[in-house]
This record gives C-alpha cells, structure tokens and sequence, in this order.
C-alpha cells in the first residue's frame, strides 16, 4: 500500500469532505436578522388636552420606531414595519404567515397616558403578539426586539412624566408612583403556539429527514432493480418504468402513515393524524419521482448529490430566510425542493390547517408531475444493447 501513489490521496479526500461538510455550519453560526417582518397597528384614537392640544401617543410611537429601524448606509434593516390599519388584519396576517410578530396600540392609550398625571392614573397598555409557530428562532427574536422598544419607550415616558411633575410642584400620590414604575404595561400573547412534544418548535424539520433518506433508498433500489433488466424494447423499459411508479405510490402511502405512527409513538404531538400522514405521502412520492428521474439519467452517480443537499438543507430548514446572509437565502435555500414539505408541515402542526390545497401542496404536486415526466422520458433515450438485438446478432 505505500507503494501505491493513491494512498496519500487518503488524507487530502478526508480534508476535502470536512471542509466541504463544514460549510453546512456557516448559516447557524451568527444568523444575522434582515427585514424582518413585524406588524404595527396604531388604533389610537388620541386626547384633547386642558389646554385644547390634540396629542396622539400612538403616532408619536409609530414615528420613534420608524426612526429607530433606519439602517445605517448601504446595510438592509433588521426590521420591516409592516403597518396595518386593524388588529383583525394584523391576525389574519399573523394565521397567513406574514409576521413574526405584531405590536398593536390600543384606542385609549393616548388617554390613558394623560391620565399618568392625574390623581387617579391608569396604565396604557399594549399588546404584543409572537407568531411561535412561523419559525421559533425568529419568532423568539421578533418578540425580544418588540419587548426592548416597549421597555425603552418606558424609560422616555418616565422620564417625560418625572420632568412634568416636578415643574407641578413634585408631589406624587401613591398611586402615581406605582404607575410610574411602569408607565406602559405589555400584553404579551403567543399565537399559533408550538407548543410541548413538537421538538421545540422544529417538528417539521425533524419530521424531513428520515422521510429524505427513505425517498432516496427508495429510488436509489428500485433504479437497480430496475437496470438490472433485459429490455427487448422501449416499450417494454416503459412498462417496467410505469410499475416502478405505482410501487413508488405503494411505498409513499407506507411510509407517510409510518412515519407519523412513529412520531406519535415516540410523544411528538400530532395534531391531526390523518392530514399529516398523507401530507408526508405526497412529498415522499413526489421526491421518489424527482430522485428516480436523476438517477434514470445519471445513473448511480447521481445519488450523492441528493445527500449532499440532506446535509446542506437541513441546518437551512430550521432557520427562517430573514436570519440567512444573501447566499444562503437565494443560492441554497431557494432551491432547497424540501423547504414546500417543511412548510406544509408547519401550517399542520401549529396553525390548525388540515390537508388542502395549499401553495405547499400544489409545488410538491408540480415537482412530482416533473419527475414523472423526466422519468418516463427516460425510456426513450439511446442506451446500451437490448437482450434481444444481443442475441440477433449473435
């Protein structure tokens, strides 16, 4: 073996599959927020002051946070304030997956606020909504950012209230005091909530992997068995093309329902039983029939590219494409086909959604209609001798 000039390739192979491995960490390592998406609904409806001033606190509000979200030159924001004209259209976009999170001003707040400087004090309050179930990460952290600009608008009212008073005289009530502690309260209320038993929030994503890795065994056998055949003619490679799908269905059907049997016997929470096992059929067939079609071009040579994306996509799948740099989110993520079964699986599990026909479903659809094609198109391109032109020649 020290002879033999291919051994000392060992060690530069082994470096190269590290490094290449290694590259799958760089996404999670310092996930950076970029436009994050947040509502904002001001419903204040304002104050008329004893001396007959108009003061809206909560426009007042809106405009310290668009000041405080302008980036710096030539950087994207962190957030994008997203405002929304009622809390109705703020929850309707939180069930459609458009926010991560929602800050809404109540009608009274400005009148409430006034009232900090009377005898008889009441606390504006305000509500904030944290869509856990749209991605946990970027959920938690929309929600951190939305309590740290309330606790900072704390501190400024504060401050405002102690100066007004002291020019007042400085003497405070009891009740003034307690009030000025906090002078704005928060709501903090989690929406389509994850939930215990769902694996922090990343149930869908624990959910792909093993579905993944038996779509490509799947296909991976099937292709060998299937070049392992005699064909006397096209025709007849179609037939055997044609089983190979309906054993695919078979299959999908199998490991969709299996798949959720064992999550459920293991403790993860499965709302609904019946949708997500024959959601997880629909994407384990329609990958088969993607996986299939590459390896009925490419041979078995092909197979490694299909766990090379496992292992890329998966540190990718439980991210959301705001914490992703620029590469990552239009090079790798947005062509990650498994991020459609990621989020068909996210609005089963946390958002009350049976099985529909939902964008999810309908691309998982698409992608299984496009492998069928390049499969079956497959028997028609020239190959090797048939078994029964090898034998008419002989």
């Amino acid at each position: 073996m020290v002879k033999n000039k291919m051994v000392f390739l060992a060690p530069i192979i082994a470096l190269a599959v590290v490094l290449i491995f290694s590259l799958t960490l760089i996404p999670s390592v310092n996930p950076t927020p970029k436009n994050l998406p947040i509502a904002f609904v001001n419903e204040d409806q304002g104050v008329t002051l004893p001396n007959q001033t108009k003061v809206n606190m909560g426009g007042k509000m809106a405009e310290m946070i668009k000041t405080s979200a302008e980036p710096k030159s030539g950087e994207e924001p962190i957030v994008d304030w997203v405002t929304v004209k009622s809390y109705k259209e703020v929850k309707q976009g939180l069930d459609e997956r458009k926010y991560y999170a929602a800050l809404v001003i109540p009608k009274d707040f400005s009148q409430k606020q006034a009232s900090l400087q009377t005898p008889k004090p009441s606390s504006p309050e305000v509500q904030i909504f944290v869509n856990q179930g749209m991605n946990t990460m970027a959920s938690t952290l929309a929600g951190q950012m939305l309590n740290g600009i309330v606790d900072n608008m704390n501190t400024t009212i504060r401050n405002q209230l102690l100066t007004g008073l002291e020019k007042q005289g400085g003497m405070i009530t009891t009740k003034q005091a307690a009030a000025l502690a906090s002078p704005i309260t928060k709501n903090v209320t989690n929406v389509n909530e994850t939930g215990t038993h769902s694996a922090n929030g990343n149930a869908p994503v624990s959910l792909f992997q093993p579905l993944w890795m038996a779509c490509i065994a799947g296909a991976a056998f099937l292709t060998i068995m299937l070049n392992k055949l005699p064909f006397a003619s096209r025709r007849e490679k179609f037939a055997n093309q044609s089983v190979q799908v309906l054993i695919g269905a078979v299959i999908a059907i199998l490991v969709g329902f299996g798949l959720t049997w064992m999550a459920d016997a293991v403790g993860m929470h499965i709302p609904d039983f019946t949708s997500i096992a024959w959601f997880l059929s629909i994407a384990y067939f329609s990958f088969f029939l993607m996986i299939s079609a590459a390896l009925s071009w490419l041979g078995m040579k092909g197979l490694p590219l299909f766990v090379i994306i496992l292992f890329f996509g998966a540190p990718l799948l439980s991210m959301a494409p705001e914490l992703m740099s620029s590469f990552y989110n239009n090079w790798v993520y947005s062509w990650l086909p498994m991020r459609f079964l990621v989020d068909g699986l996210r609005e089963l599990f946390f958002f009350d959604k049976g099985l529909s026909w939902n964008h999810p479903t309908a691309v998982l659809v698409g992608i299984g209609i496009g492998g069928l094609a390049v499969l079956l198109a497959s028997a028609l391109k020239p190959g090797t001798k048939k078994e029964g032109e090898s034998q008419t020649e002989m």
